[in-house]
């Protein structure tokens, strides 16, 4: 977290103070504290990827072996969504809804995590390169849980190593804008943009707003197209790992596994493991004929 995000915390936290005490119209002692450079007023932190980068760089296959599943699913699941990187690497497995009529991403308000404002709080639609990654994210992301700063970190020095940002001022959040542009050139609604995004939209609400039916429609418009066997390498080596999970567990190693680790714990895996690769088969990750019951 930055030092101007503190800055914006603590302004907050004494606005809310002073209002609970009845004392609203107390200057705030933050209220002009901030480290952001005034030259820089009016442009943005990050540059958005220009949609031929993204094309020729990004979506080709084979730049991303040795990546962990979460340098290489979580960005791509950025692309098309516009998420914030925190949003996408702190859902939960049932956050991501595949099983459904639109499949999307549900960014939630939780008790054990606050999101940044009250229309974060939304559902968006998985199109494109980002629907296939959710496919292959469906245990979510539980080793960067509430380690946002960690995960981009890693992700923004994996990008670099591998020459994938355009200048050095480019990071992960840049899918971000980079989504946000091409939603402004696609003509897309302001409100529905403003809903995607997760920000504040100060006209005064009137209906439900929009189904996912709509604004899926919407995104396939601007969508990148996904290369043909752009996972076929990323879904071979996952397959293969289940596939051996299974078979040391099937064919005499188990009751060596349930001694180190107990019955439960062994059978547990078990199910979990089949459990994937049927979810796998049943969304086209592999054939349905390797799938397990």
């Amino acid at each position: 977290m930055t030092a101007d995000r503190h800055f914006g915390d603590i302004r907050r936290l004494y606005a809310d103070y002073f209002k609970y005490v009845g004392d609203e119209t107390r200057l705030n002692p933050f209220r002009n504290l901030t480290f952001k450079d005034r030259r820089n007023r009016g442009t943005r932190k990050y540059p958005p990827f220009a949609d031929k980068w993204v094309r020729e760089k990004i979506l080709v296959p084979g730049w991303y072996e040795r990546l962990t599943d979460e340098m290489f699913l979580a960005p791509l699941m950025i692309i098309e969504t516009g998420c914030r990187p925190g949003e996408i690497i702190n859902l939960r497995p049932e956050d991501i809804c595949l099983d459904t009529k639109v499949p999307h991403l549900v960014i939630p308000d939780r008790e054990d995590r606050e999101v940044k404002t009250e229309t974060s709080v939304r559902c968006i639609p998985l199109v494109g390169i980002s629907l296939e990654a959710a496919k292959r994210a469906l245990n979510a992301f539980p080793k960067y849980h509430d380690k946002t700063n960690s995960f981009s970190a890693a992700a923004n020095a994996a990008y670099r190593r591998r020459r994938l940002f355009p200048t050095d001022r480019h990071v992960i959040y840049s899918f971000r804008h980079s989504f946000e542009d091409r939603m402004k050139e696609g003509h897309i609604d302001y409100e529905l943009r403003m809903l995607l995004m997760g920000h504040k939209n100060d006209r005064p609400e009137y209906g439900t707003g929009s189904s996912l039916e709509y604004q899926r429609k919407e995104l396939l418009k601007i969508a990148h197209r996904v290369p043909k066997n752009f996972f076929r390498a990323f879904d071979a080596f996952t397959f293969s790992i289940m596939r051996s999970r299974i078979a040391y567990l099937l064919r005499g190693c188990a009751p060596v596994a349930t001694r180190q680790y107990g019955t439960r714990a062994v059978t547990g895996a078990l199910i979990l493991t089949c459990s994937i690769l049927s979810k796998g088969a049943a969304i086209g990750l592999w054939p349905s004929s390797l799938r397990l019951s």
